[in-house]
């Protein structure tokens, strides 16, 4: 039978098993260089006490007048037994040059020979060392006596080892008390941490948090989505590499632990980002894409920060774009075969009628002026995507009541434009234009272009009257290719022309006042730029530049992106 896999020990247990361990050898450390200094200290400290009492009875003019006496036993024994119990050393033994003692704690011992060193006593110094006499092992001192320079006797004052250790051994048990105390202070104190650190981990060990950060950085670089995490400084503490393509920053740029006003993004995104509140699927504009942003607070009694996402948009833009554009050019259609219908019910009518000349010059007046829009637009611009965009939104425009008429001096030759332009910034920039024109021109000088605070513009003297109108101008040279839209409408006044290109800037519903947003984007995306300013004919004229010669060439950074011209 297989025994199932023990799961290792979590971090936060591990470290708590190396912090007690650790914790219980410095506290051993300490507690055996505490006993060792503690014994050391007890040592020198007995050696002290009994070299003073040695050196006190040697220098007492008792003890020199004793000496001279007779019998000096009868004087010194109870002396020298009066200094011991004072001093609490084990013995003050005194005797002559010849080592006989005159005192001992036993008396049985006066008058035998001292058990120890006295040369260097006698020769006149005081020395300390650790001899076994009588009383057992002793640290002991040893000083001479002197009388008129001379030198009478000995005094050897001592303490039993034992009585030392038996000292240390009492600061020892103080010294395992607060070694104990110390642990088990260490042991609580560390438990507390490693129960937190056990919380923050969620329990899990060093090999689950290392495979879940290499999980987090692979996950973190492969997917698609823009990934940002502010903190609550609104500091950026994460970014992804899809999130640097999708906000325009460079690979090389450090843009962990700078703020989002560093970033240079457009306002209404670096309002988005810093918002308070949650933003679900926003539209947003940067220099070349279109992106939806989502944003979480992430909160935990206080604010910490936020959680962004973004998806690039771009190509979903331009492809509901051109779904547009297909399903204006099928109603265009769709009335064309209605009116076609009426027309050729007419036609045969007339014929019926017996009126074969009316009709034929019926139908062929009709044929004539859809022929005549398409041989101009043919004929002037050979670019096929934009010559089919041009009928199409004719077509379109007239449905709406409004003529779209191509300029005389319009001209692009096949091959004028270079592969690197791409056909779907072209169609974005001029199917925006022509179709906001005719917005305009159809509401006629009492309407509003993509504002409802429009001021009018005064309409140019001698601008012609009647049908609403919208004139398209396509001209292509070897260094640049020129996109002019103007119609009849009310125009936009110089206090509303810097807000146009601004995303939403709208009066026509949900949706909407995002195409002149476009325009400016896909401009500035192919390092042209974009003019407004009043048409001949008294409404709005946009003219957009695009270069030709130098495709590499882009705006420096943080230039102005759109030309106002009032």
């Amino acid at each position: 039978m297989r025994l199932p896999r023990t799961r290792p020990r979590s971090l936060a247990g591990q470290l708590f098993a190396m912090q007690v361990v650790l914790i219980a050898a410095v506290v051993a450390g300490c507690a055996v260089f505490a006993y060792v200094s503690g014994s050391a200290q007890a040592e020198e400290t007995a050696a002290r006490q009994v070299r003073v009492a040695a050196l006190a009875v040697a220098d007492s003019p008792s003890v020199r007048e004793a000496i001279r006496t007779p019998d000096p036993s009868a004087v010194l024994q109870p002396y020298a037994e009066r200094v011991r119990e004072d001093t609490g050393i084990a013995f003050v033994t005194i005797m002559d040059t010849e080592r006989v003692r005159w005192t001992h704690p036993d008396t049985s011992q006066i008058g035998d020979t001292f058990l120890g060193n006295t040369a260097k006593a006698l020769r006149g110094q005081t020395f300390t060392e650790t001899y076994t006499g009588t009383l057992g092992p002793s640290i002991r001192v040893v000083t001479p006596v002197r009388d008129e320079g001379r030198i009478v006797g000995l005094v050897s004052a001592g303490i039993t080892v034992d009585r030392v250790s038996s000292q240390v051994r009492e600061q020892l048990g103080a010294l395992a008390l607060a070694a104990g105390g110390a642990l088990a202070l260490g042991g609580i104190g560390t438990y507390v941490i490693n129960a937190r650190l056990r919380r923050h981990t969620h329990g899990m060990n060093a090999a689950e948090l290392s495979r879940l950060h290499d999980y987090h950085q692979a996950t973190l670089h492969a997917v698609r989505e823009g990934l940002l995490m502010l903190d609550g400084r609104r500091q950026i503490a994460l970014i992804n590499d899809a999130g640097r393509e999708l906000l325009g920053l460079e690979p090389d740029t450090e843009a962990v632990g700078r703020t989002v006003d560093e970033l240079a993004l457009p306002a209404p995104l670096t309002g988005a980002l810093l918002a308070s509140e949650a933003r679900v699927d926003e539209l947003h504009l940067t220099a070349d894409r279109v992106i939806v942003v989502n944003t979480r607070p992430v909160v935990g009694g206080e604010r910490r920060g936020t959680v962004v996402t973004l998806r690039d948009h771009t190509e979903l833009q331009a492809l509901t774009g051109e779904l547009d554009s297909e399903r204006g050019f099928t109603q265009a259609l769709r009335s064309q075969a209605h009116e076609a219908a009426n027309r050729l019910h007419t036609v045969v009518s007339l014929i019926e009628l017996g009126r074969v000349e009316e009709a034929v010059d019926f139908a062929t007046a009709e044929l004539e002026l859809a022929q005549v829009l398409t041989d101009r637009v043919v004929g002037a611009v050979e670019e096929p995507v934009l010559a089919a965009l041009l009928l199409g939104k004719a077509a379109q425009a007239n449905e709406r009541g409004v003529e779209l008429v191509l300029a005389e001096d319009s001209l692009i030759d096949d091959g004028a434009l270079p592969p690197s332009l791409a056909q779907r910034d072209l169609v974005t920039i001029l199917g925006n234009l022509i179709d906001n024109a005719v917005d305009a021109a159809s509401e006629g000088p009492q309407g509003a272009e993509e504002s409802a605070a429009a001021v009018p513009a005064p309409r140019a003297a001698g601008g012609p009257a009647g049908r609403a109108r919208v004139t398209v101008t396509a001209l292509a040279d070897e260094r640049e290719l020129l996109l002019r839209v103007a119609d009849t409408g009310a125009g936009i006044g110089p206090e509303a022309a810097d807000e146009v290109f601004r995303r939403g800037w709208s009066t026509h519903g949900a949706g909407r006042g995002l195409g002149l947003a476009l325009v400016r984007q896909a401009a500035h995306r192919n390092g042209g730029t974009v003019e407004l300013d009043a048409g001949p004919d008294g409404g709005a004229r946009f003219t957009v530049r695009l270069p030709l010669a130098d495709r590499t060439a882009r705006p420096a950074a943080g230039a102005r992106e759109t030309e106002v011209t009032a």
